[in-house]
């Protein structure tokens, strides 16, 4: 599979790469990432789904099904707006 050009850029540039990573690292440490991902976690407790594969997708109604990771993560509309199912 080809890489990214983002991929790319980053590999190629480790300033940036660099810059990326610490900003993302704050992100994910912020209350509302935290409360997402518990939300998340927690769910998959519920249903069980250790060892799965398949993703939890959110609908536009707000609700969580079960998804295959590709298509979940392939689902990006244009200029980067969600496309919930």
């Amino acid at each position: 599979m080809a890489l990214s050009k983002s991929a790319k850029f980053y590999r190629s540039n480790a300033k940036s790469r660099k810059k990326k990573q610490d900003y993302d690292t704050a992100y994910h440490k912020t209350p509302a990432r935290k409360k997402y991902r518990a939300k998340l976690n927690r769910e998959r407790r519920r249903r069980k789904l250790k060892g799965d594969s398949r993703d939890l997708s959110h609908k536009k109604d707000g609700s969580l099904v079960l998804e295959s990771r590709k298509k979940n993560r392939a689902r990006q509309g244009a200029n980067n707006k969600s496309t919930k199912k």
